[in-house]
C-alpha cells in the first residue's frame, strides 16, 4: 500500500514589484516549495486567510489599500492582522525589506514578525531561514495535535471511570445494608467474635463507599456541576461530630484524636458535608499512612477578620518538601520511609484541594519546618464564601 503524497510547503510571497516576487518564487522553487503571490496589503491578507500558507514572506513597503496605514507600514499591518486572527496566528512571517534600521526591526517584532531578510538577500540564507521556521511550525503543530489527543483520551478515561464507579455504588450499598441487618441481630444473635469481624467488614465497606463518593464528587467538582449547600458551621459542633464519627476507628487502631479549639475560632459559612469530608480525608490519610499508634490533633483558630484556619496534624514520618505539592494531584501517591501519602487511590487529597478551592479557600501541608515530627494539613476558608465560590469550580 503506497503512502499518500504530501504536498510541499506553501509559501505566500507579497511584494508590490512583480520582479521581486518572481525572483523569490524561483529561489524557493529550488527548495521544492510551492509559492503563491500577492502585490499589495489587502490581497496579501485575503490570500493568507484563504490559502493558509505555511509561511508568509512580506515586503514592508506595499500599497496599503483599505488597511488604514501608510504604504511604508503595509507589511507590518498585514503581519498584525495575520497574527491577530486565530486561524492564521501560527503562520510564521518573514519580512524582506531594504530597510535596515533598528527602528524598523523593532516595528516588525512588535507586529509579530518571526524573522528578517534584508535586500539583496542570499538564496542559501533564505532557504535556511524558511526551513528553520517550517521545522518549528510543524513541530509545534505536532505537539498541539498530541496534546489534543491526550485530552481526548483523558476524557474517555474519566468518562469510563465515572461509569464504573457509578455502577459499583449500587451493589456496595446493598452489601452495607445486609451487613447492618446482620450486625443489628435481624437474623439472630451473634457471638462477640462474629460481631467484631462483621463490624470490621462494615467499616471497610463504608470506607469503600466513601472512596466511590469521592470519585464521583471529584469529577463533578472538576466539571462545575456541584453547587455548594451553604449553611452556618460552628467549629465546636463540627469537631464533636467528627470525633463521634471516628471514635470506633480510633479505638480499633489504638490511635488518639485530640481537639484544640481556640477561643477566637469563629462560626463560618460553607458546605458542612464537604468540610467534614475534607477533614475526614485528612484524618484518614494520617491514620492509614502513619505507623501505629498515631496521634491526630484537630485545631481551629481565626485567621484575620474574615477567615478561619482548620488544621489536622499527625505525628507520622512527615513529607519531604519536593512532594508537598504533588500529593494534592489526582492519582498521585508518594512513598517515603515505607509510608504512602496521597490516599490509597491518590484521590483523597485531590478531592480536598478541589473542595477547598470551591469554597474560595486553599489547603497546604507543613512538614519538617519548625515541626519536630509529623505533618500539619492546613485548611484556610473564608467566613463567607463569595457568590462565585458558592458554585463549584
Amino acid at each position: 500500500m503506497t503512502e499518500p503524497q504530501v504536498a510541499p510547503p506553501l509559501i505566500l510571497v507579497a511584494d508590490d514589484l512583480p520582479v521581486n516576487v518572481e525572483l523569490l518564487a524561483d529561489q524557493l522553487a529550488t527548495f521544492n516549495y510551492r509559492v503563491i503571490s500577492a502585490f499589495d496589503g489587502p490581497s496579501a491578507v485575503e490570500s493568507c486567510f484563504t490559502n493558509r500558507p505555511d509561511i508568509c514572506i512580506l515586503d514592508v513597503y506595499m500599497p496599503a489599500g483599505d488597511l488604514g496605514v501608510d504604504d511604508r507600514s503595509t507589511g507590518f499591518e498585514v503581519c498584525r492582522r495575520i497574527k491577530r486572527d486565530p486561524r492564521t496566528s501560527r503562520i510564521p512571517v518573514i519580512f524582506v525589506t531594504a530597510l535596515n534600521e533598528a527602528n524598523d526591526r523593532v516595528k516588525g517584532i512588535e507586529a509579530g514578525g518571526d524573522d528578517f531578510l534584508t535586500k539583496p538577500h542570499n538564496r542559501q540564507i533564505l532557504g535556511a531561514r524558511v526551513g528553520s521556521l517550517l521545522r518549528l511550525k510543524f513541530a509545534t503543530e505536532e505537539l498541539e495535535a498530541t496534546n489534543r489527543k491526550l485530552r481526548e483520551l483523558e476524557k474517555v478515561r474519566d468518562d469510563l471511570m465515572k461509569m464504573i464507579v457509578h455502577d459499583l455504588k449500587t451493589p456496595l450499598t446493598a452489601v452495607l445494608a445486609s451487613l447492618e441487618m446482620v450486625i443489628d441481630g435481624d437474623f439472630g444473635a451473634l457471638e462477640p467474635q462474629q460481631h467484631q469481624v462483621l463490624s470490621d467488614a462494615e467499616l471497610k465497606a463504608k470506607e469503600l463507599l466513601d472512596l466511590i463518593s469521592d470519585l464521583l464528587e471529584l469529577a463533578r467538582l472538576e466539571e462545575a456541576e456541584v453547587p455548594l449547600e451553604i449553611g452556618d458551621i460552628d467549629p465546636p459542633d463540627l469537631f464533636r461530630d467528627i470525633q463521634q464519627e471516628w471514635a470506633l476507628r480510633f479505638r480499633q487502631e489504638g490511635a488518639t484524636l485530640n481537639v484544640d479549639l481556640s477561643a477566637d475560632a469563629p462560626r463560618f459559612r460553607g458546605d458542612k458535608g464537604l468540610v467534614r469530608r475534607i477533614i475526614g480525608n485528612l484524618i484518614q490519610n494520617a491514620v492509614t499512612h502513619s505507623p501505629p499508634p498515631v496521634a491526630v490533633r484537630l485545631s481551629a483558630r481565626a485567621d484575620g477578620e474574615d477567615r478561619i484556619l482548620l488544621t489536622v496534624a499527625d505525628d507520622g514520618p512527615g513529607i519531604p518538601a519536593e512532594y508537598r505539592e504533588v500529593i494534592f494531584r489526582k492519582f498521585e501517591r508518594v512513598k517515603h520511609v515505607g509510608i504512602a501519602r496521597g490516599g490509597s487511590s491518590g484521590l483523597g487529597l485531590a478531592f480536598c484541594k478541589l473542595a477547598a478551592e470551591a469554597h474560595g479557600g486553599r489547603i497546604w501541608v507543613q512538614s519538617g519546618e519548625g515541626i519536630e515530627r509529623g505533618s500539619r494539613f492546613h485548611l484556610l476558608l473564608p467566613l463567607e464564601p463569595s457568590a462565585r465560590a458558592t458554585m463549584a469550580l
